[in-house]
């Protein structure tokens, strides 16, 4: 497998590779690039089938590349390598980007690698690196990219009605569309989608936005009926807190 790294620190290029070579036996060339238009250079010669991209660089950041690439050209996965902060951690996160924290370690190369080694051919890479761009230069975020078994749907917040536990996956309910399967735990959403104040977390299996609530029912230990007719499990212990809140509503 062909690897092209694009970063404008040596020291940093140095150690990826090495990582690279004691970890990731597929990994059979490593190409190297010190800015992204060389970096863009190397991936239209080489052809690789994996990227590990640096953001902050001189004169053009790392997220620019969907200026600089044709549609057609992405047929790689991306691994954006950054010492980001937790604002831009999200934003990798809800556009369903892969990353490396750095300094980087041999775990999460190896781990980084074996998951792009699966998902090589499968991702729409353009439109989550354009989902990505419209996070990171609209902090208000608006939406969140699921992948399920045929693609990836950009979803915008305030049209995601219910989520629901089911196992490592979450059955996630949109307005006007159908049910789609996420190969995601709901706590994943729980973590990610925590700042939004309109999602709540009535039960361990649910995560609903409030703004889809069509009532509360007092029988049966109480339970919330969505605007979508689906019934929604309630905590003993998070009755009292959920009567609060929608008491505001």
């Amino acid at each position: 497998m062909k690897v092209v790294l694009i970063d404008d620190e040596r020291k940093a290029r140095s150690v990826l590779k090495i990582l690279l070579k004691e970890n990731c036996p597929k990994v059979t060339q490593v190409f190297e690039a010190e800015d992204l238009l060389s970096g863009v250079d190397l991936i239209k010669k080489e052809q690789p089938q994996l990227v590990f991209l640096d953001i902050e660089m001189p004169e053009h950041s790392g997220l620019e590349i969907v200026d600089f690439l044709d549609k057609e050209a992405y047929n790689f996965e991306l691994i954006f390598v950054t010492a980001y902060s937790e604002y831009a951690i999200q934003a990798f996160q809800l556009s369903a980007i892969d990353y490396l924290l750095k300094p980087v370690r041999p775990t999460q190369v190896k781990e980084a690698v074996e998951k792009a080694i699966h998902q090589i051919g499968k991702t729409q890479l353009n439109k989550k690196l354009e989902e990505l761009k419209n996070n990171f230069t609209n902090k208000g975020f608006k939406k969140i990219a699921l992948p399920f078994s045929d693609g990836i749907k950009f979803v915008n917040f305030e049209d995601i009605i219910v989520l629901e536990a089911d196992g490592m996956y979450t059955k996630i309910t949109i307005a006007n569309a159908s049910e789609i399967l996420v190969s995601k735990p709901l706590k994943h959403f729980v973590e990610l989608l925590g700042g939004q104040p309109m999602f709540y977390k009535p039960h361990r299996s649910f995560l609903i936005n409030l703004s889809f609530i069509k009532e509360y029912i007092k029988k049966d230990g109480g339970y919330i009926v969505m605007d979508n007719d689906k019934s929604v499990s309630i905590s003993k212990d998070k009755k009292e807190e959920f009567l609060s809140i929608v008491s505001c509503l």
